[in-house]
């Protein structure tokens, strides 16, 4: 019925605009056509002006009303997220600047050079001096903020640091699984092939390989150590995903077969971020930034960033996967069998 209701506002909308338009001829014909013309030029010169002020106006009033909806300037939860900040809010300065003052002259030429009987039009074809100062001005100031994004985007995609934790991110439709090397810090090897589920064995790791045999495997939750650089490698299952890090000012295509990785470091957690916000219940949220089908506004991850006590009495409550499937290997179930068998004894 909704859809009706929008189709039927869409055709009498341009029934009324045709109708418009062709009263507009008849009065034409009717009071004759230069001063028809005349009028319509002064109309449209003064709803120009009227335009430009309204629009200036609600530009404003919107950035005032959405203020409290909006990331600001300086309020990033991440290093390379303040210098993504202040490049971003150069760039905006400097084009807001050029679009306010090109703009206004542009609208307010059309309202003050409007066709008049009493002006006399002047051919102007060019100015040599002009063209080169609109040139090359323009060409200055953006290779120079070309440069400066290039340099903070070799410095947020270059090499990580040494001591960087590692958290593998893997996207399916419609969920994210994270993985975490375990005390030898070192993921172990996987195989797509491997992949089952009901085997609970979600990513495809290859149980003969030593190094999954402490890694731990967990669904939507991530925890992050505040001021610790840490680097996601990513991936994903079936189509190409996003991870978009809005409050961390990054995002990294998840791309099959192609795994991709991104670094920072978390510089407030998610205690500090709450009190910032004034939000009690605010989480870091990892979201998918490409549509990637029918449930794609559902696939939403949660990133508790916080101290490093915190982080290890959390990681210590988590079992590697391989103990899951295999837990007749788990040391805690060895000891316990071993109890029962010597009480049996």
């Amino acid at each position: 019925m909704q859809t009706i209701f929008i189709i039927a506002i869409l055709v009498f909308g341009f029934l009324i605009t045709f109708q418009i338009a062709k009263a507009s001829e008849y009065v034409a014909v009717l009071r004759g056509e230069e001063k028809s013309r005349k009028q319509n030029n002064r109309i449209n010169a003064l709803l120009l002006l009227v335009f430009l002020v309204a629009g200036l106006i609600g530009v404003y009033y919107c950035n005032e009303k959405l203020a409290s909806k909006i990331l600001k300037f300086g309020s990033s939860a991440s290093d390379h997220g303040l210098d993504i900040d202040n490049m971003l809010k150069i760039t905006i300065i400097i084009t807001g600047i050029v679009f306010v003052i090109t703009q206004s002259l542009l609208f307010w030429f059309s309202f003050k050079y409007q066709e008049s009987e009493k002006r006399e039009v002047h051919f102007y074809p060019h100015n040599n001096q002009l063209e080169i100062i609109w040139t090359v001005i323009p060409a200055i100031v953006l290779t120079v903020m070309v440069g400066y994004g290039l340099f903070y985007w070799y410095r947020i995609t270059g090499d990580a640091p040494k001591n960087v934790a590692q958290v593998e991110v893997t996207g399916k439709q419609f969920e994210w699984i994270f993985r975490y090397p375990g005390k030898d810090n070192e993921l172990g090897k996987k195989y797509y092939k491997n992949i089952n589920a009901a085997k609970e064995n979600p990513l495809g790791q290859l149980w003969e390989d030593a190094a999954n045999h402490d890694d731990i495997v967990l669904n939507q939750e991530m925890h992050l150590v505040v001021n610790k650089p840490v680097k996601f490698i990513i991936g994903a299952q079936d189509v190409i995903h996003n991870v978009g890090l809005a409050h961390f000012r990054m995002k990294m295509d998840a791309v099959p077969g192609t795994p991709t990785t991104i670094w920072f470091t978390p510089i407030k957690t998610t205690k500090q971020m709450r009190l910032e916000t004034g939000d009690p219940e605010f989480v870091f949220e990892l979201s998918c930034d490409q549509m990637c089908g029918r449930g794609h506004f559902s696939m939403r991850g949660l990133i508790v960033v916080e101290e490093q006590e915190e982080y290890d009495l959390w990681m210590a409550s988590k079992k590697p996967k391989y103990f899951s499937v295999f837990p007749e290997k788990d040391p805690e179930n060895k000891s316990v069998i071993a109890a029962v068998t010597g009480e049996k004894k």
